[in-house]
């Protein structure tokens, strides 16, 4: 079997087929055999191990949510059997470092990780950072192979494994659906967009697929693209000078992330995506964001939806996360001008543009003192509940579900009384009136408006 593949892991249900792949001896049929409780075989399907690569591939029967159990690959006299698997719903979870932050490192931590037990069927996995010129066919290393959760694997250290916010809405989907749950976390702390972005991407929105190099200066003036950790927490630190015929070293090189990390996922059958990035690009691109983020979605959806024989929907459901707060009374824009972005400049999503998608707002749950830096907020729980109130409407087609803020679907500017009129989408409850509560753009030309 593919090499990140292990017992205890979450395999996609129906209506959906999971791929099973692996490698075995050019033109060998590999026979694959699924069976449940006593030995009782379920299905049997065959496969020939193809070149160059020496892969084989095959597509199991739906099978309904539940488990235990154990799949076979045979290849002549040879065999691989792989025990307590489940067939749930799979998530996968990419990002950069506040997608990183582990269950260690958020809010309420210890009653986090001592809970770890009670779900034993919400199943972790996370790839090793890993960065590749080319595309891979397979992952270079993995962090955590297919686990049952404990407190050891959530909370392995800072910025390893596992994801608080991907274990957070993994478990709540588990308590919404009473579905196993299979989650499956690559992140990098301080990538760029760029960096999880395939070449197609890079070509349509106009960027070169070799950018300039960033160097980050510190206090004792060392410099530390490699140390992406370190990149995150100096982050009010801008680039001391680009230049043009270096390269962008390291995790964010473009396309060295969707090589090494994504492309060699791209057969696993999906349910849905959660993303938490954009920071990076506060200072790489930040304008073109609005054309990089919807392309990724876009581009991520096909590769899976090809990759897994049609088995991941075209409109594969993509949950993000909009950037937090981080300075107060910035003047720097940059964070407020990527938020815009994140919603392909359109405020709301799913829009026209990003269809299928979903947010989850943080710009209130900023957190100055949070000793991984004030980028880093703590409050991972009311991020992952955003999430999951998304994906219960978006994924899932609850529809009398609330999981968007107040739009503003109307304003009447009344000149005479000196009132801007302004009509929700929904009922508002003021909990605190304030005459420092809204902010208006005001303009005759819409490029030159002023904040009010």
């Amino acid at each position: 079997f593919a090499s990140y593949y292990g017992d205890h892991m979450v395999l996609q249900k129906k209506p959906s087929g999971a791929v099973v792949w692996g490698h075995g001896e050019l033109g060998a049929v590999v026979t694959v055999i699924l069976s449940g409780a006593g030995g009782l075989i379920i299905m049997e399907k065959t496969a020939q191990v193809k070149g160059p690569s020496g892969t084989w591939t095959t597509v199991l029967d739906p099978v309904d949510q539940g488990g235990p159990y154990a799949l076979t690959a045979e290849q002549g006299l040879e065999n691989v059997t792989l025990w307590d698997i489940y067939f749930g719903d799979v998530w996968l979870c990419s990002g950069q470092s506040n997608m990183a932050m582990t269950v260690l490192q958020v809010a309420n931590a210890s009653q986090e990780l001592a809970m770890a037990s009670r779900y034993p069927y919400v199943r972790i996995f996370a790839a090793a950072p890993a960065r590749s010129d080319v595309e891979l066919e397979d992952l270079e290393r993995i962090d955590l192979p297919w686990s049952i959760p404990t407190a050891e694997n959530l909370g392995h250290g800072n910025f390893t494994y596992f994801s608080a916010v991907c274990w957070l809405l993994g478990r709540s989907l588990y308590e919404a659906l009473g579905s196993p749950i299979g989650l499956v976390e690559v992140a990098w702390g301080g990538t760029p967009i760029e960096a999880w972005s395939s070449r197609r991407v890079l070509q349509a929105c106009g960027l070169p697929e070799d950018t300039g190099r960033h160097i980050w200066v510190g206090k004792e003036g060392e410099e530390g693209p490699q140390s992406s950790l370190w990149h995150d927490a100096c982050f009010n630190l801008k680039p001391a000078f680009t230049s043009p015929h270096q390269h962008l070293s390291g995790p964010q090189t473009p396309s060295v992330l969707w090589n090494a990390m994504i492309h060699p996922l791209l057969n696993m059958t999906l349910r849905g995506v959660a993303w938490y990035q954009g920071e990076d690009n506060t200072l790489l691109h930040t304008d073109q964001y609005n054309c990089t983020f919807p392309a990724l979605i876009a581009d991520w959806r096909r590769a899976f939806h090809a990759g897994s024989a049609g088995q991941t929907e075209q409109l594969l459901p993509f949950g993000f996360v909009q950037l937090s707060t981080y300075r107060r009374r910035s003047a720097d824009d940059s964070f407020a001008r990527l938020r815009w972005h994140q919603t392909a400049d359109l405020g709301v999503v799913p829009n026209a543009k990003m269809p299928s998608t979903f947010m989850a707002v943080a710009m209130d749950l900023g957190d100055e003192h949070s000793p991984y830096g004030s980028i880093h907020p703590r409050d991972k729980q009311n991020v992952a509940h955003r999430l999951l109130l998304g994906a219960r409407a978006v994924a899932y087609g609850d529809k009398d579900l609330v999981f968007q803020g107040p739009y503003p679907t109307r304003a009447i500017l009344e000149v005479t009384r000196g009132l801007l009129n302004v009509t929700y989408s929904q009922e508002l409850i003021c909990r605190q009136r304030d005459a420092q509560a809204f902010e208006v753009c005001c303009s005759s030309q819409a490029a030159l408006c002023q904040w009010l």
